[in-house]
């Protein structure tokens, strides 16, 4: 099962990891009159740079991709096992209530009938995209002692959308809601735990994109846990294995969809951490991955200081970690230029890139809709033509215009690959 920014997916498969049976919840299209005003997978928030979730949105998408599941002709009963990836960085903040009512929910009900706003102390899910907590990491990495202690520990720098500096804004901000948070999951082991009907564990890969585990010892660093919040060792739990078995399938899933009592779930990890893994590529191989947020990974043997990256324990591997390279403005620009300039159609999309020349005449652009990653920039376009420099660019931004759709096809996706490149 997946759940990303933009859809969850769930699939089955067969013992020879042949497919069977797939079904998908689109956010923004089978989401929209419940949930307003959402687009592109997510919420505005009244500040900048504010993005969240409603966690219940995420429950209710469960109960549709399953009901779609057995429409295609889906036996819950003959499943061995379930595991699943999910967006990194975003935070789901139980309260006692919710844990109570997971634990004991009514098999005649819906999930999102139970699981609803009431069993969260935060019914606003900061996510990965949200980048308004500067302050709160120039914080935590006062606190541990500076930003180079901080990539020594976690294996990176103190990042805004990192859920180390969203649960110190909250602490801050919504001190009763943090006082009414009994245990804070985020979106992996919070998807897992719906499964468990019980609190699921973080795991080590997904966890070392937090920072606050020690990527060297496989725990949480007290340094940085103090630096972030009062008491959360306890609302955060012990990490695990991302190869863990965390135990049989909750009764809730046995009595309503006939899962075998046997059914194992096994540890969510972090989208990226799950690519990595899927790929099984060799030590000297890098994958390059387009998605909402494009990315970078490979396997490493040792932990190098990246100040504009991150190291994260292996997904399958404990003795090894992974670098990842994460550029925010990925598959969403590329989406809003296909339905701007190809009619929203990526075949049409497609046909403009490739009828444009490497190069592209000499025009060239960087487009990014919200704050980026890397570089450290804010929202905004940079635009060339081949009779520009930089210094005459910045003078006249918004006056230059490409002459074809061809040319702004190629321009945006030149653009991206270079400025990748030139990080990795």
């Amino acid at each position: 099962m997946s759940f990303l920014l933009f859809q969850l997916k769930a699939v089955q498969l067969n013992a020879k990891l042949e497919i069977l049976h797939q079904a998908e919840v689109k956010f923004d299209e089978d989401m929209h009159e419940e949930f307003e005003g959402i687009s592109g997978g997510v919420f505005t928030g009244a500040n900048k740079n504010e993005y969240y979730v409603s966690p219940r949105m995420w429950v209710k998408a469960v109960d549709t991709v399953l009901d779609r599941l057995i429409l295609e002709g889906a036996n819950f009963s003959t499943v061995a096992s379930i595991g699943g990836s999910a967006q990194q960085h975003g935070s789901v903040f139980w309260n006692q209530h919710g844990i109570d009512t997971l634990r004991k929910l009514d098999v005649d009900q819906f999930l999102h009938n139970q699981i609803n706003d009431s069993a969260f102390a935060v019914t606003k899910s900061p996510i990965w995209m949200d980048s308004s907590t500067t302050k709160q990491c120039q914080e935590i990495e006062e606190a541990v002692g500076g930003r180079e202690e901080m990539v020594k520990i976690t294996g990176s720098k103190a990042y805004e959308r990192f859920t180390a500096a969203q649960i110190r804004k909250i602490f801050q901000q919504q001190r009763e809601a943090y006082n009414n948070t009994v245990r804070i999951s985020l979106v992996s082991s919070f998807l897992a735990s719906l499964f468990l009907n019980d609190i699921a564990p973080i795991d080590f890969s997904d966890g070392s994109g937090m920072n606050l585990l020690d990527i060297n010892k496989h725990c949480w660093s007290q340094k940085c846990l103090d630096a972030c919040s009062d008491d959360l060792r306890e609302k955060l739990g012990e990490p695990v294995s991302t190869n863990s078995v965390l135990g049989c399938i909750g009764n809730f899933f046995i009595q309503r969809y006939t899962f075998n009592p046997n059914c194992r779930v096994v540890a969510f990890t972090g989208d990226n951490c799950s690519a990595l893994s899927g790929l099984n590529l060799g030590d000297e191989c890098l994958a390059f991955s387009l998605g909402t947020s494009d990315t970078i990974m490979m396997s490493l043997d040792h932990h190098p200081s990246l100040e504009h990256g991150h190291v994260l324990i292996h997904p399958t591997n404990d003795e090894k970690l992974m670098g990842l390279l994460c550029f925010k403005n990925g598959a969403l620009v590329r989406d809003t230029f296909k339905k701007a300039e190809a009619n929203n159609s990526w075949e049409i999309f497609s046909e403009l890139l490739v009828s444009a020349p490497r190069g592209n005449h000499g025009y060239m652009a960087i487009h990014y809709l919200s704050q980026e990653i890397l570089p450290n920039v804010g929202a905004g376009s940079l635009r060339w033509t081949p009779n520009d420099n930089y210094e005459n660019h910045k003078q006249r931004e918004e006056l230059i215009q490409f002459p074809t759709q061809q040319i702004e096809i190629r321009a945006l996706v030149e653009g991206q690959m270079l400025n990748r490149k030139a990080f990795a």
